[in-house]
């Protein structure tokens, strides 16, 4: 006999626009793959000293608000392999979407909830899930390997306990990529995450195959052209490597022109980036233990 399984319908939530005047895209100088792919035009002079009252220490005033401010909290959250520290801002409780920023080396879960640095575009993260009933978490961990990979999956479960509902999605820079790539071959964590944001990051060709791929889940790359830590060459082969590996599959890259190793970071439209997610439906991952399209009977 045949049932149901009963599935939620896909969430319609779009962010609402957040100063996209100043944070959109200031050039496009090419576009390929029917959008997917795009080409940024980056300017130090305009980027850098034209968006900050102090280079790439504070941006001036007109990029930021200080709204989330108010719902901002240091966090420790329990987990099975220890407690971890956790910055967040804005809906705590019952979160529509959570977004969490992973740093890179010799980075900590301050980085990137600083208002001030990298043009401000934390700031407007933080801005853009505290305004649309979101919540966004900047967590510390211990490595790159295994416990890091342990206490970031931990998280997640805790907060997607509390709201099953919330569409996560990761954010990682630099060196935090290899947090997402494992948090990907994982297949429990792979069924909570709904999107993966590479910033100035390696590769893993073993994304192709793992669980959140058969899952389809959205993933989007941003990268400098002059990248001297991970080559450009190499991630824009990679991206090309997903794209061939299963038709219409989901990813984008956004190469920032003349951008170094920090540009994604302080370029990626947020917005832009968060709402393509939103609109991607992830296979589901059904009580019957198959991995289907939704309109598909379990047996």
């Amino acid at each position: 006999m045949a049932f149901l399984c009963l599935i939620p319908p896909a969430s319609a939530l779009q962010l609402d626009p957040y100063k996209d005047d100043l944070f959109g895209y200031p050039e496009i100088l090419r576009t390929a793959d029917g959008g997917d792919y795009v080409v940024v035009g980056y300017n130090e002079m305009r980027d850098i000293n034209g968006r900050d009252a102090v280079p790439e220490r504070r941006v001036k005033q007109n990029y930021v608000s200080l709204q989330p401010k108010r719902s901002q909290k240091d966090l420790v959250v329990t987990t099975e392999v220890g407690p971890v520290k956790v910055m967040a801002a804005g809906n705590l409780e019952h979160p529509a979407i959570i977004t969490i920023y992973l740093h890179g080396q010799g980075g900590n879960r301050q980085q990137g909830m600083n208002d001030f640095t990298f043009g401000g575009n934390f700031n407007r993260l933080k801005n853009l899930m505290d305004r649309n009933g979101g919540l966004y978490l900047t967590p510390d961990f211990t490595d790159f390997g295994d416990k890091g990979e342990a206490q970031i999956a931990g998280l997640i479960s805790h907060f997607k306990a509390q709201a099953p509902r919330a569409k996560v999605f990761v954010a990682c820079g630099s060196m935090g990529g290899m947090l997402c790539w494992r948090l990907a071959k994982d297949s429990k964590t792979a069924e909570d995450i709904s999107g993966l944001i590479i910033l100035g990051s390696l590769w893993d060709d073993h994304f192709v195959g793992s669980p959140a791929f058969k899952r389809r889940i959205p993933v989007f790359f941003g990268h400098g052209s002059r990248d001297p830590v991970f080559a450009i060459d190499k991630q824009e082969a990679f991206y090309q490597q997903i794209r061939g590996s299963a038709k219409g599959y989901p990813v984008r890259f956004a190469r920032f022109e003349s951008g170094n190793h920090g540009t994604p970071i302080r370029m990626t439209d947020w917005r832009s980036a968060l709402n393509w997610m939103l609109s991607v439906t992830p296979r589901a991952v059904l009580g019957c233990g198959n991995k289907v399209p939704l309109w598909q009977l379990c047996h």
